[in-house]
């Protein structure tokens, strides 16, 4: 069982919190748009991290962090890339990245939007977990939990990160 903490767009900050709620994790994934290679550091240095760069991260970033990342969590095909879509509505380098790959998950970050949704005609997962940062037109700061064992992905919950002055946050089980 491997337990997954997914963030994406950082930009360049970092909310304490989210030590908080990846505790139990075992790994932290990283959608891109990190902002500095110090958030990548501080994400790293707390648990394993796999990431990809974002269309704002500099070279920093981008000498460390690839485009796109493809790898086996357990016995699920991961893909990984900032800038993807979402079913069906994929941009076509990575619709066609996504045909070649055949990844049982799909991670995008970019558009700050959560999304957790299932493509059946390409039987691939989607998630997406909005945006961690304030910076962007999001009101609520998003991350995701969850468990890969063997083959199955589950226990998936939704965190908003609070804006407000007091701390933690709220989480939410998805499906």
């Amino acid at each position: 069982m491997t337990r997954i903490g997914l963030i994406s767009d950082t930009h360049h900050l970092l909310d304490e919190t989210v030590f908080e709620h990846f505790k139990n994790c075992d790994q932290l994934w990283h959608g891109g748009d990190f902002g500095t290679i110090e958030i990548a550091n501080q994400l790293n240095a707390f648990r394993p991290l796999k990431g990809v760069y974002g269309n704002i991260d500099g070279q920093d970033i981008r000498s460390v962090y690839p485009e796109q990342i493809v790898f086996m969590c357990e016995e699920v095909k991961v893909m990984m890339r900032h800038i993807g879509g979402y079913p069906p509505k994929y941009n076509p380098e990575t619709k066609k990245e996504i045909l070649i790959h055949q990844p049982q998950l799909f991670i995008s970050g970019h558009s700050h939007i959560l999304k957790v949704m299932y493509d059946n005609q390409l039987n691939c997962l989607h998630m997406n977990p909005g945006a961690a940062g304030k910076q962007g037109w999001h009101k609520v700061r998003t991350l995701i939990r969850f468990v890969i064992e063997g083959k199955e992905m589950k226990d998936c919950e939704v965190i908003e990160i609070e804006t407000g002055e007091s701390p933690g946050g709220v989480s939410h089980r998805v499906g």
